[in-house]
């Protein structure tokens, strides 16, 4: 069932992936924590795994083909992506499983509220 569960959860996070425009880690490591019973960081390096490929790809050749890419930006941003990830998942391995869900949690309501009072 886990397996069954799992799979509706990538399906949920692609469509709010195309809809929305985020990267879907914002639905895959809630999931993967409440649904699997992942530990926070195996969440987090199972959700980067898993976007790697899927959500970049077929995400922006659909954007694209609608002339809604802004390719130097994107560049600039990848970029920027590459170094972050990096030094990201280095300090995400320094703190605790209970920091860093109460982290995540803590920034989603953050950027929440600023999406819904703005």
């Amino acid at each position: 069932m886990t397996w069954v569960l799992v799979s509706l959860l990538g399906l949920l996070a692609g469509v709010i992936s195309g809809l929305f425009g985020v990267g879907g880690a914002v639905v895959i490591i809630p999931g993967l924590v409440l649904i699997a019973k992942l530990p926070q960081h195996t969440a987090h390096g199972t959700s980067l795994a898993a976007l790697l490929l899927p959500v970049g790809l077929l995400g922006v050749l659909e954007y694209s083909k609608r002339q809604q890419v802004h390719w130097a930006y994107a560049g600039v941003v990848a970029v920027g992506l590459l170094i972050g990830a990096y030094f990201g998942a280095r300090l995400a391995g320094s703190i605790s499983d209970v920091t860093l869900r109460k982290a995540f949690g803590g920034f989603l309501l953050l950027i929440s509220a600023k999406l819904l009072l703005s």
